[in-house]
C-alpha cells in the first residue's frame, strides 16, 4: 500500500512567517488614511493594534521569526497532516492526484488558532489585557476565545446575527474558553443600536461586526482590535500552512498543478498559497484558484478600489476588490465567506494575474462536501466546501482532457459544529439564494 499521510516532525514545523510583499513584481497599494485619504503611518494603528503587529503588517522583511511561546503553543496540532484522498479520487473517476492539507486538527477545528495566537501574544508582550473581535461561523471567535485564554487576555466576540441563531455551540466554545460572545448587530454599540433601529430584522453582516468590536475597543481602557482575515500580518501568520505542505510534498515526491483554497476575507487561502505563489513568481507553471460564493462574489464580482473595511467607516481604507462596505450578504451557512471584501494583497495578486477567483452556488457546495465526507470520513466546515467543489471541477476536467495532474486544497477546518447546515441540505430546507439555481 502505498503512503497516503503525509507527516512533519515538530522540529521541521516553520520557524518564521513567509512575507510574499518583497517578492511581488510590483509592491501593493498602501492602506489610505479613512480622513486624509493620505497613505496611512504606522502610529495612526496604533489605537487598534499593538506596535509589534503594525511592524508586521508594514514589513517589507521576507521572512519573520516566529516567537518561541507561540511555536510552544503550535505544537499541540502543528505540523497539520498532508493527506493523500485516494478514496475521493476513485469515487470521482479520476486521473488527479488529489491532496488536502488538514487545518481542522487544531483544537479548535480549524486554520483560525494559527494566527490567534500570534495576536494574541503580541498583544500580551505589550500589556494589553483585552481584546475585541468579531467572527462569521464562529471559527475565528472560538480561535481568539482560546488564544485568549493561553495568553491571559479577556476576549469580546460580536458574532453575525445569523450565524449566532444557526451555530449555538460556537457561542459555547467561546465561553467555554472564558470570552464573552454577544450577536451583532448589538444594542452595546452606538454602531449596532443603529443599524437595529433601522433594520430591526437584519441578519448581520462582518462589516457591522467588525464596527462593533472596534468602537468597543477603541472606547474600552487597555483593549485592543483583533481581526481574523483580510489584513497583512493576518496572512503572513497563515504561511505555515503552505511552508509545511511544501516540505511534505517532497516527501511525497510530488508537487501540485492545481493549488485550491476557499475565498472570503482570504486568511487560510493565503496561507495555504502564498509560499506557492511564490514558487510561481519564480517561475514554476501551475495553478492558483480562490473559490468563493455565488452570493457573496467580491473578487469575481466585486470593483477593485479602495473602500473601508467595516460598516461605521472606522478602518483605514484598503485597496481590494469590494462588494462595497455597506452590502449584506445572503445568510448562507458558509459565514466565514460572508465578507464584502478581499484582503488587500489576495486583490492584488488576482489584479496581478497570478491567480484565479471562481464563485460557486450552495447546492454543489454542499454535494462535494457530502462526497468527500463518504470517502474520506472528515465532515468539512461549509466554508472548505466551496473549495472541495471546484476540486471536483478539476477532477472532472483532467478526466476529460485524459490529465494525471496533481491537486491539492486547504481542508480549512472540520464541520462538526456546523451539522445544522447539512441537515438544512439533507432534509431539502437550505434556504435559496441568489446563485444557487446554477
Amino acid at each position: 500500500m502505498k503512503p497516503i499521510r503525509f507527516e512533519l516532525p515538530f522540529e521541521d514545523s516553520p520557524q518564521n512567517y513567509y512575507n510574499i510583499v518583497p517578492d511581488l513584481p510590483t509592491p501593493p497599494p498602501p492602506p489610505l488614511h479613512p480622513g486624509t485619504g493620505e497613505p496611512l503611518k504606522p502610529d495612526e494603528m496604533e489605537h487598534m493594534f499593538p506596535r509589534g503587529l503594525i511592524e508586521q503588517e508594514i514589513s517589507s522583511q521576507r521572512e519573520i521569526p516566529i516567537p518561541e511561546p507561540v511555536r510552544e503553543a503550535y505544537a499541540l496540532y502543528r505540523p497539520s497532516p498532508l493527506i493523500r484522498a485516494a478514496r475521493f479520487e476513485k469515487a470521482l473517476g479520476t486521473p488527479a492526484k488529489i491532496y488536502f492539507k488538514y487545518e481542522g486538527v487544531s483544537p479548535v477545528g480549524s486554520h483560525k488558532a494559527n494566527t490567534a495566537l500570534a495576536q494574541a501574544y503580541y498583544n500580551k508582550l505589550e500589556g494589553i489585557d483585552t481584546m475585541t473581535t468579531e467572527t462569521g461561523a464562529g471559527q475565528w471567535g472560538s480561535a481568539l476565545a482560546m488564544a485568549g485564554s493561553f495568553f491571559g487576555l479577556k476576549v469580546r466576540v460580536y458574532m453575525v446575527r445569523v450565524s449566532f441563531d444557526q451555530k449555538p455551540y460556537r457561542r459555547v466554545v467561546m465561553e467555554t474558553y472564558g470570552a464573552q460572545a454577544f450577536a451583532s448587530p448589538s444594542q452595546r454599540t452606538e454602531t449596532g443600536r443603529k443599524v437595529l433601529a433601522e433594520f430591526p430584522d437584519t441578519p448581520g453582516s462582518l462589516a457591522i461586526a467588525i464596527s462593533e468590536a472596534i468602537e468597543d475597543a477603541i472606547g474600552s481602557e487597555n483593549t485592543k482590535y483583533g481581526l481574523g482575515s483580510v489584513l497583512n500580518h493576518v496572512m503572513l501568520h497563515q504561511t505555515v500552512i503552505g511552508q509545511e505542505a511544501l516540505k511534505q510534498f517532497k516527501l511525497a515526491n510530488d508537487y501540485p498543478d492545481v493549488v485550491i483554497g476557499c475565498h472570503g476575507g482570504g486568511s487560510n487561502f493565503s496561507g495555504m498559497s502564498f509560499p506557492f505563489v511564490r514558487d510561481k513568481i519564480n517561475g514554476r507553471d501551475l495553478r492558483i484558484i480562490a473559490v468563493e460564493p455565488r452570493s457573496c462574489p467580491s473578487l469575481t464580482k466585486g470593483k477593485y478600489e479602495y473602500d473601508f473595511g467595516d460598516k461605521s467607516e472606522m478602518t483605514p481604507l484598503l485597496k481590494m476588490h469590494t462588494l462595497g462596505h455597506n452590502y449584506i450578504p445572503p445568510g448562507i451557512h458558509a459565514g466565514g465567506l460572508r465578507y464584502h471584501g478581499a484582503a488587500p494583497l489576495v486583490s492584488h495578486l488576482l489584479d496581478l494575474g497570478l491567480i484565479e477567483a471562481k464563485s460557486v452556488p450552495q447546492g454543489p457546495v454542499f454535494k462535494a462536501g457530502i462526497a468527500f465526507a463518504r470517502t474520506e470520513g472528515i465532515i468539512p466546515a461549509p466554508e472548505t466546501c466551496h473549495a472541495i467543489a471546484e476540486v471536483v471541477s478539476q477532477a472532472e476536467r483532467c478526466k476529460q482532457e485524459g490529465k494525471a495532474e496533481t491537486i491539492v486544497f486547504n481542508l480549512s477546518g472540520h464541520g462538526m459544529l456546523d451539522l445544522s447546515a447539512y441537515d438544512d441540505y439533507l432534509s431539502g430546507k437550505l434556504v435559496l439564494v441568489e446563485g444557487d439555481e446554477d
